[in-house]
């Protein structure tokens, strides 16, 4: 049946290399509301635990995924990794223009790489639209403590993403003002599509006690385990909370994977924190609920740095979207995303951060109040469903650059 929606006739594919599709929630959001609103909607992305296979058709989008190489940690591995990647993406990129046919390349940041492919693409009429989810420059900076030529590398590439890209959208209004300001991008070809949840996709479910496993208290985290999301921090705060603070009445629920995963499970280890820790690895969304309703308070570890002080983490829209309390370091973003719905500790102080989190274990009250704040906040204005008129009317301007 042909489509009759607004988009009817455009054609989208959407490049993303670090998670896989449709695990990749926001990518996924993009991709499924383009579809409902007529476009032809392709997506490239990586195989991952759970997403295996090469070709699927889901809710509407044409999904192809490519395996990668272990992830890279020094110079040469990360050249085999965005190797291999773009090398896949431009391979299925051109499949899907055989196929199906290609007006707009989506690409999705980290790395800021993909404007190769669409430089190849652009022979074939096909323009680029950036999706920027990191800042890269920060990134690297976080990741190996310094600049150097490797940086510098990344401010150009960064540079040449903006430079090739119709229009960009930004997760927040600090990156829209990276795009305009280090991007050289008009401000009327920058649209802040924020990664609000689907509420509908976060049920709202009694709790597990079991999950507690005997603890008065449970404590959440969801998210990637990789050096910057801050899990050595939280170690150091439940070593603070059962030891010095004598608060053995809490366990933590760690649910998500990532590179570090071994090494935060090592320093658990060895600091003798076992028995306070469930690590779930990467967990289907039952778990992942499960583990969220059962909180008592949700936690955002992030370290503060100048890549996370400036983005919004998912996380913290799906504790809200959940009605938990949160407790996170003060993070420009993370305040903006939660307000009132957050403690706010000192930067990387892990005794602050335990010391908040007593706080809130002993405020019943106040765990209630702010749970409502967080809830209140998603429905009013940070929903997914708040975004979707910015992602179409994004595509509507760069296609009106296209002349269509």
């Amino acid at each position: 049946m042909a489509s009759t929606g607004k988009g009817a006739g455009r054609r989208v594919l959407i490049v993303v290399e670090n998670l896989p599709v449709p695990f990749d929630r926001r990518v996924w959001a993009e991709a499924t509301t383009l579809a409902a609103a007529g476009y032809t909607v392709s997506v490239i992305s990586p195989t991952g635990k759970g997403f295996e296979a090469e070709y699927e058709f889901l809710d509407g989008v044409h999904v192809y995924r490519h395996k990668l190489p272990p992830e890279g940690n020094s110079a040469v591995g990360y050249l085999r990794e965005y190797g291999s990647a773009l090398w896949n993406e431009l391979r299925l990129a051109l499949k899907v223009k055989r196929e199906r046919g290609v007006d707009i390349l989506h690409g999705c940041n980290p790395p800021d790489l993909i404007f190769l492919v669409a430089w190849v693409m652009r022979l074939f009429g096909v323009r680029y639209l950036f999706d920027h989810h990191d800042i890269c420059p920060e990134l690297y900076e976080v990741k190996f403590g310094k600049r150097g030529i490797l940086w510098r590398a990344m401010v150009f590439f960064e540079w040449l993403t903006f430079k090739t890209a119709l229009v960009s959208i930004a997760t927040n209004e600090s990156y829209a003002e990276i795009a305009r300001r280090r991007g050289g991008m008009a401000a009327e070809d920058v649209f802040v599509v924020r990664s609000g949840p689907k509420i509908e996709k976060l049920e709202v479910r009694p709790p597990k006690a079991e999950l507690k496993k005997g603890a008065r208290f449970l404590i959440g985290y969801v998210g990637v385990i990789g050096q910057q999301e801050g899990l050595d921090l939280l170690v150091e705060t439940a070593q603070h909370l059962t030891g010095p603070m004598g608060r053995t009445d809490v366990h933590f629920g760690i649910v998500g994977g990532g590179p570090a995963l071994d090494e935060v499970q090592a320093d658990v280890r060895a600091k003798g924190l076992e028995s306070y820790f469930t690590f779930t690895g990467r967990a289907p969304d039952d778990l992942l609920l499960d583990m969220l309703n059962t909180a008592d308070i949700c936690v955002n570890p992030d370290r503060v740095t100048p890549m996370n002080d400036l983005s919004t983490m998912n996380k913290i829209m799906e504790y809200m979207t959940l009605g938990k309390p949160i407790v996170q370091f003060e993070l420009k973003e993370g305040r903006a995303s939660a307000a009132e719905a957050s403690l706010y500790a000192k930067p990387n102080d892990p005794k602050d951060f335990a010391e908040k989190i007593t706080q809130l274990m002993d405020d019943p009250e106040a765990r209630d109040r702010m749970g409502r704040i967080g809830r209140e906040r998603i429905e009013a204005n940070l929903s997914w469903a708040h975004s979707v008129p910015h992602l179409l009317a994004a595509y509507d301007r760069a296609f009106a650059k296209m002349g269509r």
